[in-house]
């Protein structure tokens, strides 16, 4: 399905997508989902090498039309600067970047020490700080592109025992919808998806009875798959989509309506 990428004067290979944290199931199905258009794209990675370069010859074998791979620690300004200029100096100019590197936490607020809180602000938040403001400026300059940051229902809702993990996607939730307005009159749009429960490595430490007793509480009676949210990222990166900015769009199954 290439139509939509190659509207507007637009070919699939025109479209260079940056996917952070793209060695987990649904930063690896994004980068994939685009793979499939022809679609220039860029996994980056923290630390699992082995995962993300496993996803990176999927892309290929989808027909990505460049495959790269990229390391940095999204919470350190010089490694995504580093990033961005090694990613330059091998043709690949983003114009759709993916802000899905996240870290997660669980457990009662009044447990939580200050390492863990800014862990889980700095990869989630300053990381989406950080990378948008590292790749916009050639966005704005091209007049045209696409950010969006993969949130979570609970930064919708919020979530006894995750507060500190709800706080930094409802600051991601914040950020979308003011750097939309920033950025509207430059072609820029910026948009959040932000998923509810997905069958990803992030459940694992759940039994099946726990997850079967989330799926009871989803109204579609399942969890969602990686791909499916993958497919909510691609509407939004279309050219026809470029009037959608500031939203957040929420695949959850009729969890939260």
């Amino acid at each position: 399905m290439t139509d939509g990428l190659a509207k507007g004067r637009r070919k699939p290979s025109d479209t260079a997508v940056l996917v952070t944290g793209a060695s987990g199931g649904i930063g690896s199905a994004i980068a994939e989902r685009f793979a499939a258009d022809g679609c220039r794209v860029a996994l980056h990675y923290s630390a699992s090498e082995a995962a993300v370069h496993a996803a990176a010859d999927r892309c290929a074998s989808l027909g990505a039309s460049q495959v790269l791979t990229a390391r940095a620690d999204v919470r350190k300004r010089a490694e995504v600067l580093r990033m961005r200029d090694e990613l330059k100096a091998a043709g690949f100019v983003p114009n759709v970047l993916v802000n899905n590197a996240g870290a997660a936490h669980y457990g009662m607020l009044c447990d939580v020490t200050d390492e863990e809180w800014d862990r889980v602000m700095d990869v989630n938040l300053k990381g989406t700080f950080l990378c948008s403001q590292a790749f916009m400026e050639e966005m704005v300059s091209q007049k045209y592109g696409r950010i969006i940051n993969i949130s979570s229902i609970w930064g919708l809702t919020g979530a006894s025992c995750e507060v500190v993990y709800s706080a930094a996607k409802g600051g991601i939730n914040a950020f979308t919808k003011a750097l939309a307005k920033e950025l509207a009159l430059s072609g820029v749009s910026v948009n959040a998806v932000a998923p509810g429960a997905v069958r990803t490595a992030m459940l694992d430490a759940l039994s099946s009875e726990e997850i079967e007793a989330i799926a009871e509480e989803i109204p579609a009676g399942r969890l969602a798959e990686p791909k499916e949210i993958a497919e909510t990222v691609r509407f939004l990166a279309l050219p026809e989509s470029g009037y959608m900015t500031g939203q957040i769009l929420s695949p959850n199954g009729g969890w939260v309506t």
